[in-house]
């Protein structure tokens, strides 16, 4: 239930900040960089009509999620703005401040019955006020209460976190200055949508950028970038103030896409004009247009993985050969398909990693139905005191009316060598895998068999 108390004076206080906090002017140049890791760099080049001299200089409308230690302010267009002092304030309005002040003061409490009460305000909880009346002391009961009345508003509290500065300026009265700092409470990850077509051999492939925002403002008409990559940051012990928010809206914005470019390490996204980040907001913008992109499907059984199930794999090559052929951020690729009606079905999702061009994407879509697998150890020997002998059958059933292609992966351990397979031709992918690639008839059978001999 909400509290009276706390509604009526969180609706009714007004901003309170240090006499002589000058507002910035309308013109303002936003650019935000937003990271995959909850990180985004703002900055915000606005006018500003100082004057001269030393004066206290306040601004509201940041983050309530900055890092107040990465925060710089800088005159544009020459020298002779200081910044003497740097301070960032987020001891917000809240009727539990404003009690807490006026511990020791006089106030009015009026109740639900219109019955006022003045007295000293001597201790007060969630549940109830102890004044002194002199005489006499009263407990008010806080869910009686209709209104709180004070005198002013206590010093110190402000209605949004807010960054105040004491600055020097020897130069023009009005200029241009760069307010940039680091905050939270921006995110973006990348999804994909892969359309699949009759064959299972092209795929339409699109993709999106979500942004969240998260961070306690909005940031109008800014220029967009985005940084795919894995950057290093320094985990401090310290909290950074946090708000509380509700939940977000959701906007999707399919216009112009992204320039991409190479950038130290990672890889660069700028949108191709400005957009607006609202608060409590996930907004969707299109990464890249749509691409036609050649594909394979392939079936893997592998019983470290499950002994039964036979998984169906998606596979291309990021290449502009296949059709593609641009660095792709990480992010959960859906996958449909078009049933017989024409309608697009869901069959599958997966989520790749950050993929450079040229490389090879691997999509698990899910189990297949109709293809099964079966796995038995058919023999175990001691050959030596340091050599063993074992044998192993697989068993691939195809219930589906056409052929299909399945690799089976298998893993041994140790130094090991096979000695007897069907069919002979496998592969040793590395130390403790090898592999068998196999064609199983439509509604047939195939097996594998091996004996693999272990020091």
């Amino acid at each position: 239930m909400t509290n009276p108390t706390r509604t009526l004076v969180a609706a009714t206080l007004a901003l309170a900040v240090t006499a002589g906090a000058q507002a910035f002017a309308a013109e303002r140049e936003l650019t935000v960089t937003v990271y995959n890791q909850n990180l985004a760099l703002v900055k915000d080049t606005r006018t500003l009509d100082l004057g001269a001299g030393r004066q206290t200089f306040a601004l509201t409308d940041v983050s309530a999620q900055i890092d107040p230690t990465s925060v710089h302010l800088v005159g544009k267009g020459g020298g002779g703005l200081t910044v003497l002092e740097q301070n960032y304030r987020y001891d917000l309005v809240s009727a539990d401040k404003v009690l807490e002040r006026y511990v020791d003061h006089d106030i009015t409490v009026a109740g639900k019955d219109g019955k006022g009460t003045s007295g000293r305000l001597l201790s007060f909880d969630g549940a109830s006020l102890v004044l002194d009346r002199k005489p006499g002391i009263s407990i008010v009961n806080r869910m009686e209460v209709k209104e709180v009345q004070f005198a002013d508003l206590p010093g110190g509290l402000i209605t949004k976190p807010t960054l105040v500065w004491m600055l020097d300026n020897a130069g023009a009265a009005k200029r241009d200055a760069q307010l940039s700092y680091l905050t939270g409470g921006l995110s973006w990850h990348a999804e994909y949508v892969a359309v699949l077509d009759d064959s299972d051999k092209n795929l339409s492939w699109s993709g999106w950028v979500s942004l969240d925002n998260e961070s306690g403002t909005s940031y109008p008409n800014a220029k967009l970038k985005v940084v795919a990559g894995d950057v290093n940051r320094v985990q401090d012990n310290v909290p950074v103030p946090r708000a509380q928010f509700e939940m977000m809206a959701k906007t999707v914005d399919a216009a112009q896409g992204f320039e991409e470019q190479a950038f130290f390490e990672y890889h660069l996204y700028t949108l191709a004009r400005p957009t607006t980040l609202a608060d409590k907001e996930t907004k969707q913008l299109s990464l890249f247009p749509t691409s036609s992109v050649a594909s394979s499907k392939f079936y893997t059984y592998e019983r470290s993985r499950d002994p039964k199930k036979v998984r169906v794999t998606m596979e291309f090559k990021n290449s502009a050969a296949a059709g593609l052929g641009m660095p792709l951020p990480m992010g959960k690729v859906r996958v449909y398909k078009e049933d017989k009606s024409g309608a697009q079905e869901f069959v599958g999702e997966d989520r790749i990693d950050h993929t450079a061009k040229d490389e090879t994407v691997r999509l698990t879509i899910g189990n297949a139905f109709d293809v099964t697998g079966e796995y038995r150890q058919t023999d175990q020997r001691r050959i030596s005191d340091k050599e063993s002998e074992s044998s192993h059958e697989i068993k691939i059933r195809n219930h589906k009316t056409e052929a299909v292609t399945v690799k089976v992966v298998e893993h041994t351990y140790g130094d090991w060598r096979v000695t007897t397979s069907s069919p002979s031709d496998f592969v040793k992918k590395d130390a403790t895998t090898l592999e068998f690639t196999v064609t199983v008839p439509a509604d047939g059978e195939k097996v594998i068999t091996y004996t693999v001999r272990q020091k």
